[in-house]
């Protein structure tokens, strides 16, 4: 137990520079609180309770601004920054090493029985806002951008971004096999942006093949048009 509180907490120190010391860290991180009220509900929970962890999950609610149902699975190595808004729903499923932002939510998309939230893969971040609804996987070591807005699978090593969210492969995921975190999700590229360069270079390219035609046209002495 004690092992798993000290990786919690140095989990904090490795993905947050704001973190200054072990005690800023317990008394001023309610994500760190979050995270463990949830250990605690899930627990009873997975023990057949039902009332009692929920109670201790709307404690955690009131006390950090983070809902995470106590039927939900949370892997290690969980970080949540700030945390305010995050939602997690019963059936939803969190791998390792995985990083929330605020105003998540893990959610589903109607009131169907069963598995209905998604499950998150390892070393995922997700953003800002982002909402992932229904019963699916993020692949290991993809990014969801800010405020977007998943409804269906994402493959492994993917970024995410839109509403509703477009996969767009990026490159850099891994390293030579090697599994990274990789927290810059504020540089995720724009397919719609990419789709208007498209169309420009393809408008240039006409426009230099128009200019060559009219220029062996006037060398034929051929008006052109």
């Amino acid at each position: 137990m004690f092992a798993r509180l000290q990786k919690d907490i140095r989990v904090v120190f490795e993905r947050d520079p704001a973190a200054r010391s072990v005690w800023e860290v317990l008394l001023c991180y309610p994500g760190l609180h979050a995270i463990w009220l949830h250990r605690i509900g899930h627990y009873f929970y997975k023990r057949g309770w039902v009332v009692f962890p929920r109670m201790i999950s709307n404690i955690a609610r009131f006390i950090t601004g983070i809902e995470i149902h106590p039927g939900a699975t949370i892997g290690e190595g969980l970080f949540i920054d700030h945390g305010t808004g995050i939602v997690i729903g019963e059936t939803a499923e969190v791998g390792e090493n995985v990083t929330l932002y605020q105003g998540v939510t893990l959610g589903g998309t109607g009131k169907e029985k069963g598995k209905r939230h998604p499950t998150i893969g390892n070393n995922v971040v997700v953003a800002s806002g982002a909402k992932v609804l229904g019963s699916f996987t993020v692949g290991d070591n993809s990014k969801i951008g800010a405020g977007s807005v998943v409804l269906k699978t994402v493959p492994p090593n993917s970024t995410v971004v839109g509403i509703p969210g477009q996969i767009v492969w990026h490159n850099g995921k891994k390293i030579n096999g090697v599994e990274i975190i990789d927290l810059e999700h504020d540089d995720l590229p724009d397919p719609v942006q990419e789709m208007l360069q498209c169309l420009q270079h393809h408008m240039f390219k006409m426009e230099e093949r128009i200019n060559l035609l009219e220029e062996e046209l006037r060398k034929n002495g051929i008006k052109s048009i």
